[in-house]
């Protein structure tokens, strides 16, 4: 069957499925792409969601990956503001949820995602409460934002992650006042540990920001639809004029569960099971960025990735593996983040437990500086922050393996590009 008789289908319209849909068409796929978005937006960008464009920094179509007429200019068929709620294996379909239209396939990719979890508490059904994860959520939070800064305004956020905390950076910008409640002793507790969780600690701590460590929501009190306060299990009221829930995310498997696809353990962070390839348990279904789980055998595990570079590398790694091309998608895993005057960028993997040693180049204590994790001497992972150009090395270390002397690491004089030779 040559290109042309072929149809390759998209379901989902991010980042990863305007990638894959660009990456089909750039690399000669003369068949019909069919591009599914249950938004009315065109695919976007999400990290300007809680950066940029949260802050009144960019502008709203600086989020779009494309210009809009790029899609009708490439023969990619684009289905905006439509869901797809089954698929068939057998017939090779998926169904449209709107009208039952089905629609064949020759090869499936699946790039459907992740959602906000939910508080399961009382009170979150008040209109002040908030998650972030879509356009249409930023501009509901930005005019939020906007609103407590000019009326000191209080807003409360449950969870000091990443989302959370550029959340926290932004408010603090526009002039409310934030509280944040963690249940971990530190912010960013399970991905730097309480070594560097506590660098973003004082930075916020700086900028006049609230910390409840070790300590959950139990209740948003409110009155007439409206927040009044938000209830923590240790018995204390916490003024609040909005919430925003940001405890993480779920990958959106409800899809791929229902075609019997592999399905990997929560414990594993959950996610759509594929190969070294990006397929999935059926060879004509593939999956990438925030609902995939890959094998890296770097570090020995199965992990799913929610930054925005997995879904820039994953969905193109997936288009060119459908099209048959020779591919291995083992990334080093890799996110950024800003907040106030602090830039960072982390690459590999050290969850607390993973690691013996943490080792700091620089002047963590100016904010200037890069840690690596380290285990038996090899190097897990590197965050480097307000230090730039550094990324390619640190990446390499880690892909390098080798034992690594902890002075030299920490020796700013010491070239990175000499410890991984």
């Amino acid at each position: 069957m040559v290109d042309a008789d072929q149809t390759f289908v998209i379901v989902g319209g991010g980042l990863a499925g305007a990638k894959a849909a660009e990456t089909l068409r750039a690399e000669g796929f003369t068949g019909r792409v069919i591009l599914i978005c249950d938004e009315r937006d065109h695919p976007y960008e999400r990290p300007p969601l809680s950066k940029g464009y949260l802050l009144g920094k960019e502008e709203r179509d600086s989020v779009f990956v494309h210009e809009p007429a790029w899609y009708a200019q490439n023969d990619i068929e684009l289905h905006l503001g439509q869901t797809v709620d089954a698929i068939d294996r057998d017939a090779r379909t998926v169904r449209f949820g709107d009208d039952g239209t089905l629609v064949h396939y020759d090869k499936l990719l699946l790039v459907t995602g992740a959602e906000p979890r939910r508080l399961d508490i009382p009170g979150t059904d008040l209109a002040g409460v908030h998650h972030l994860r879509r356009l249409a959520h930023a501009e509901r939070l930005k005019n939020v934002l906007t609103s407590l800064g000019r009326d000191n305004g209080h807003l409360v956020i449950a969870g000091a992650g990443w989302i959370g905390l550029e959340v926290a950076a932004a408010a603090r910008e526009y002039g409310a006042e934030v509280t944040v409640v963690e249940p971990q002793p530190t912010p960013l507790h399970s991905v730097l540990g309480p070594e560097l969780g506590n660098v973003f600690a004082e930075l916020h701590r700086e900028h006049g920001v609230r910390f409840r460590f070790g300590v959950r929501l139990t209740e948003i009190v409110g009155q007439d639809g409206m927040v009044l306060a938000a209830r923590t299990d240790d018995g204390e009221e916490h003024p609040a004029h909005d919430v925003l829930a940001a405890i993480g995310a779920a990958p959106r498997v409800a899809l791929a569960e229902g075609a019997g696809l592999e399905i990997a353990d929560r414990a594993l962070g959950g996610g759509v099971v594929v190969d070294e390839r990006l397929r999935t348990s059926d060879p004509y279904i593939y999956a990438a960025g925030d609902v995939a789980s890959f094998p890296l055998d770097l570090f020995g595990t199965r992990l799913r990735v929610e930054h925005w570079a997995n879904a820039l590398n994953g969905g193109p790694a997936a288009a060119r593996a459908m099209l048959g091309r020779q591919m291995t998608y083992d990334r080093v895993p890799y996110f950024f983040s800003d907040q106030y005057d602090v830039g960072m960028e982390y690459s590999g993997w050290a969850p607390p437990g993973s690691y013996d040693e943490v080792v700091i180049r620089g002047d963590a204590g100016k904010r200037q500086f890069i840690a690596f994790w380290l285990k038996e001497g090899r190097v897990l992972a590197g965050m480097n922050v307000n230090v730039w150009d550094v990324t390619e090395p640190i990446q390499k270390l880690i892909r390098a393996r080798v034992r690594v002397d902890a002075e030299a690491l920490a020796d700013p004089g010491v070239p990175l590009e000499r410890l991984s030779a």
